[in-house]
Parts: structure tokens; sequence; C-alpha cells
């Protein structure tokens, strides 16, 4: 866009030079064009505003929406949140958040806290200052060597390719300026995850994409060479995700460039579909082993996988098989069904996969009913966007979270919805070098680590009113919800919550207990 701009100058300044040399009265519409002209070289020469450098002059009209909401602005975003008014608001609070600037707000709750599903943290008559502002936790079971120290709030799983070089290089730069870590995604570890040393969590998923041979298989040697980097801190394997679980990753052919495609081992000029399953393993006790193996090809370090939680026997069965094997995961991620992706067929994102809240409380419940809860952390995904949906999960059972559209959202990402296509206007998510260069790594890479830190600073807060000193307190009966509109129950009311071992006895849930025993750790 930038370059049209300036060659729509360039011909107009002629034509206007060609018409002034016969009508002297032609060179004021120099008066009418300079100004534009003007404003569009500031639009292209500023680095904070991406639309602006890849859209300048007609990029303004977005901002002056936003400046006269809710009126006009909240018609266009109308759609996008489906005129949920909190949804909304958390989205504008990433942007301030991200920028720095003040995210307070006047009147009341934005939510109708009549309505059916409306959720709450109970707060304390003796609430306290906040204390740790930056909480982390050791992963690492008895078995691993290297454990690491992880923030509770990091970067979830988008793959080089899915987003861009510039996309890529503000989040690696950004975790490694709040020291937390970047899930590289299925794609493969690429030089951009590399320039700035961020902590870096490799996934691996269905494709081996980075660790495979020539027949499209797990290579230990290639992954020996990998794993072993030092910005490489954990491996997980991705056994399914939110938006797509039993569907394989997708990248568009109009998004794979000759290096995406090298990185990954692909050929050019097709999309880039990974199998739906693993071929390194077929059974639960295959998977538990397989982790073994890549705890010893990386020298010690942590190992986990990732699923979005879909029949409650297999995951039942993997538990099975933990307690076979006395081989356990260092960590669990679960990723919840409404988890966003870059491209995934609507039936999968709409109707596929169940969502975080209770897929985390299943896997912890089950983790806990086995006895296997104090040695596997769990890390979970799914439109964590706030410090309130992060202390929710904390309560619900999860250790730390990740977070993808929220770190979308810090780097410039307008929900314009053109992930799939290769047009993303901010150059998040193409790979067209004229829209890659609007986004400036210099500024966005400030912007995700201040995001990173207000939400941790947000948690802080809500911890201490709660009355606690840390975020390993909140516990279910601290999160409230209306069930209809006379009733009001605390989520372990709502919820059964297993003791430990319970599993093991005859006096689990039925929920629980039914799975468990139709679960067989020779088979899926």
């Amino acid at each position: 866009m930038k370059n049209i701009f300036l060659g729509v100058f360039v011909l107009l300044t002629l034509l206007i030079g060609i018409a002034g040399y016969f009508r002297a009265d032609y060179w004021l519409i120099y008066i009418i064009v300079l100004p534009f002209f003007l404003l569009g070289m500031v639009d292209v020469l500023q680095r904070r505003h991406t639309l602006l450098r890849n859209f300048p002059i007609i990029g303004h009209f977005r901002y002056l929406f936003e400046a006269i909401r809710p009126e006009i602005y909240q018609y266009f975003i109308e759609s996008e949140t489906e005129g949920r008014p909190l949804e909304r608001e958390q989205r504008e609070v990433v942007y301030e958040r991200a920028k720095g600037v003040l995210s307070t707000r006047p009147y009341g709750t934005k939510e109708d806290v009549y309505a059916v599903g409306y959720e709450w943290l109970s707060h304390s008559l003796v609430a306290k200052r906040p204390a740790d502002l930056s909480p982390r936790i050791m992963i690492g079971s008895p078995l691993c060597e290297n454990p690491y120290s992880a923030s509770l709030f990091n970067i979830s799983a988008m793959s080089y390719g899915a987003i861009s070089v510039n996309a890529t290089l503000a989040l690696n730069r950004g975790a490694l300026q709040g020291a937390f870590y970047q899930n590289t995604g299925e794609g493969g570890i690429s030089e951009y995850h590399l320039r700035y040393g961020g902590d870096l969590v490799w996934q691996i998923g269905t494709a081996y994409f980075g660790c495979r041979n020539a027949a499209g298989d797990f290579s230990p040697d290639f992954f020996a060479e990998k794993a072993r980097l030092p910005s490489v801190k954990m491996i997980e394997i991705k056994l399914s995700q939110g938006a797509k679980p039993g569907f394989g990753g997708i990248l568009p052919a109009a998004k794979l460039t000759a290096e995406i495609a090298g990185i990954r081992g692909v050929p050019m000029g097709r999309d880039v579909i990974s199998p739906p399953t693993h071929s390194a393993f077929n059974t639960p006790i295959d998977l538990l082993e397989f982790v073994q193996q890549l705890r010893e090809l990386s020298g010690g370090k942590p190992i986990g996988f990732k699923l979005c939680l879909g029949s409650r026997v297999e995951f039942m069965a993997i538990c099975k098989a933990m307690l076979t094997t006395q081989i356990v995961p260092d960590f669990i991620t679960v990723d919840g069904g409404e988890g966003g992706t870059g491209a995934a067929p609507i039936e999968f994102t709409n109707s596929v996969g169940t969502p975080l809240t209770e897929g985390l409380m299943f896997v912890h419940n089950a983790l806990v009913g086995c006895g296997l809860r104090d040695k596997i952390r769990v890390i979970c995904a799914g439109k964590v966007l706030s410090g309130f949906s992060l202390a929710s999960k904390l309560a619900l059972g999860a250790d730390l979270c990740n977070s993808a559209r929220g770190m979308m959202l810090a780097l410039g990402c307008v929900h314009s919805l053109k992930c799939n296509t290769n047009r993303c206007p901010t150059g998040v998510t193409s790979q067209d070098p004229r829209l890659v260069y609007g986004l400036n790594v210099e500024d966005k890479y400030k912007r995700v680590a201040s995001y990173h830190a207000e939400v941790l600073i947000a948690l802080a807060e809500l911890v201490a009113c709660a009355g606690l000193d840390s975020p390993g307190q909140l516990r279910p009966h601290h999160l409230y919800r209306r069930v209809s509109a006379s009733k009001v129950m605390s989520f372990d009311e709502i919820y059964p919550f297993l003791q430990v071992q319970e599993l093991l006895s005859d006096k689990a849930d039925a929920y629980y207990a039914l799975p468990w025993s139709l679960a067989n750790e020779q088979a899926f």
C-alpha cells in the first residue's frame, strides 16, 4: 500500500505539473494534495502503528472509529465478539497494557451480572498488598535432570509460517525482555527463534518438522541436535490442538515460502497438512516411552505433551500407563476447544474438542485421583487474556498458562480474520514482505513484554484482594458462577473434585470412575 501511495503521488505531481504548464490556476491543486502527501509520509516513516505504515492515510479511519467508540467502532467489531461487551473490553485492555497506557474504566461492570454463566472471584475483608509481581514455578519431574523455572504467563504455540518473520522476532525478544518462554509451534525452530536468545519450548507435532527424516518419520539424531540448543528449555509433544483437534496442522500454500519449506522439509506449491496422529508411538505406553526417549536425547530437559481433551477414556489410559511404567511427563498442556488458529475447517473450530474449563478440571482431577498430580505440572491455553482469566485457570488446577491471542493483540493484531489468506494487514500472520515491513520489531517486542508484565501485576492484585499470599493458593471455592437467574454456586459446588488416589479406590465420582474402569494402558 505504501508503494501504491508513493506511486500515485508521483503520478499526480506529473499530471499537475503538465496541467500547470497550460493553466496556472491548476497549481492550486497542490494546496489540497500536499497535506495528504505529508501525512502519508509521516505514516510510512513512523514505527508505532503497523496499519499506518502499511496503509498510509486510509489507516486513520480505523483510529477514527476507535476515537468515537462505542457508537461506530462497536458496530464494526460486533460480529467478531458475538456482541459480548466483556470480550471487547478485554481486547482493548490488551492493547492498552501492551502500550503502557491507562487501563482503568469508569462506571461499573460491563458484563450482565445476572446472566447465566457470569463468573467472578471472591474477595476478602482482610485483603493484602500485592506481593510477588513476577511469580515463577519449577517444571521438572523426579526423572528430569534439568528442570526449568517458568513464568506463570507465556507465549502459546505459534509456528513461523503461521506468523511472520517480524512477529516471531518480536515475540522472542519480548520473551527475553520479560523472562518468559515462547512456544515455537509445530513448524520447527527457525533462526528467528534463536536470534535474540529468548527461552523456547520446542513443540514436536505429528509431522516432526525439524526432526524428521526423508520419509517424514521421527529422526532421533536430528532431534538431539536441536533439543540441546541452549535456548530450548523444554520440549512439548503435540497430540492435538484446541482449534482443530483430531486434524493435522495446516499451513496454506499461499503462506509457504522457500525458507519455510526448507525449515519444515516439505515441497513448495501446496498446502502443508500434518498427519492427524503420530507415527512414533501407537499406545499410551508407547507415548510414555517416547517421552523418556526425548528426555534422554535432550540431555534431561523437561518433556511434556499437549492435547485438547477428547475421549476421557483415552486420557485415563495414559494415566494408567504412567502407573504401569513409572514414567511421567514433566508437564501436560491442556488446550481448550475455544483456542484459536490460523487455518482450520469450520466444523473443527466450532464443534470439536472440550472447552478449556472442563478439559483442565478433568486432567487435573484425573492426575490427583491416581496420585500423580504432585509430579506433573499442568499448563493450559485457550483465550487466556487477562489477570482474571489467568487467576481463574490457576484456581481450577493449572500451574501456569499460555496465551496466543493476547500476544498477537499485543503485536498489533486487529482481528481482521485474514490469517489464512496471507493478507493480514498488520503483518502478524502474513509472509508478504510488503505487509511484514509494517511490523516494527523494535517497538512491538516492548509491547509484548509490557503486556506480559501488566497481566502478572493484575494477577498479583487479584491474589492479594482474595487475602492470599501466592497464586498457588487459589482454589475452586474462590470462583463463583451464576448457574440460573436465582442461583449462584462456587466451582467446588458445581463440579466434583477428587481426593488424592481416589481413583485407586471404589469411591470415586462416576464421572471419573467410569472412564477409569474402561481405560486400557495397552491401547487408546
